[in-house]
């Protein structure tokens, strides 16, 4: 299996790190049977997040034939200002939602062997690309009002699984997101051990269709 994480430029380091670590832990107590990786819809380059300009290297093209998990971070930056002349959060998911990445999270989101995965503002960014219409998730407080009026049903929980669409809120759930998805994949053994190798443990309750 693989789990692709996915940078665009002005992502939240956190949003993607966080799950990468996680599950690159899991990987080891599932015996390898993970690839953990970070990708871009463009292919191999450095990606710079929103954060005082940090880059990652993306090492793959983005595939959604691969089976597993595709992570979709959040945005970092001012969350106010004028979008003509500021790249603020929101403008950073619409560029996102505009970008050559949503073609294939589409087609990773009719592929069965496929669970995409988002942490905080990359729900919304998937919803306003059109995405999400109909689906349960949750993203950043910030955000639900405009998630939902893209006609996603909001839930107010730290990580919402709908299925082959797993949603988490603000930029620390995305530790939580990434050991909901092991313990799903791999049982809960796999689950403790990266919790007790982080020293954390899940925090509120999966809403779960």
């Amino acid at each position: 299996m693989y789990a692709q994480i996915v940078l665009f430029d002005g992502f939240d380091p956190l949003d993607a790190t966080a799950p990468f670590e996680v599950l690159a832990a899991g990987s080891e107590a599932a015996r390898g049977d993970l690839t953990v990786e970070l990708v871009s819809a463009e292919g191999p380059r450095e990606v710079v997040s929103g954060t005082l300009r940090m880059a990652l290297r993306a090492t793959a093209h983005l595939d959604p034939a691969k089976p597993g998990f595709i992570v979709v971070p959040g945005a970092s930056g001012p969350i106010e200002g004028d979008p003509d002349e500021v790249d603020t959060i929101p403008v950073l998911l619409a560029r996102f939602a505009a970008s050559a990445a949503i073609p294939l999270l589409r087609k990773a989101m009719e592929n069965p062997d496929v669970t995409v995965a988002t942490v905080c503002g990359g729900s919304l960014a998937l919803a306003m690309a059109g995405l999400l219409e109909g689906r349960t998730a949750v993203t950043h407080h910030l955000g639900m009002d405009l998630l939902e009026a893209t006609g996603v049903t909001g839930v107010n929980a730290r990580v919402v699984d709908d299925g082959d669409l797993v949603t988490s809120g603000a930029v620390t759930s995305g530790l939580d997101l990434a050991l909901h998805l092991l313990d799903r994949t791999y049982g809960a053994q796999v689950a403790l051990e990266v919790e007790e190798l982080f020293a954390y443990e899940r925090r509120g309750t999966v809403w779960t269709r």
